[in-house]
């Protein structure tokens, strides 16, 4: 019988992308602009690809990198593809960047608190 979580569906994800990326043969760089190509193809929302961002940034992966990837699918999947997902990946960074900058808040009034609690 199945384990009874709160996220069963975020489970599942999660565990078919570990599964996938013990299967793969890839090395890190190359699968993290692999599976941003699939999301583009897909036309994937701005969720996909921040689910994304973490693998992306522990790669290094680089803005151009990045752009490098858009261009050579671009006559594959077309332009309006690409735009799209242009602007899905901007709302995911502004995503990421608004929650990273929420926990680096708390963690810094946390820390304040600890300090004149002490």
């Amino acid at each position: 019988m199945a384990t009874m979580s709160e996220t069963p569906v975020l489970d599942t994800l999660t565990a078919m992308t570990i599964d996938s990326i013990e299967r793969c043969g890839l090395d890190a760089d190359t699968l993290i602009l692999t599976r941003i190509a699939a999301l583009v193809a897909m036309d994937a929302p701005p969720l996909s690809y921040l689910a994304h961002i973490d693998a992306a940034a522990k790669t290094n992966l680089t803005a151009e990198q990045l752009q490098d990837v858009l261009v050579a699918i671009a006559p594959v999947v077309g332009t309006a593809r690409v735009m799209s997902a242009t602007g899905h990946i901007a709302q995911a960074l502004g995503v990421a960047i608004a929650v990273a900058e929420s926990d680096a808040e708390a963690m810094a009034e946390a820390d304040a608190q600890s300090r004149s609690g002490s």
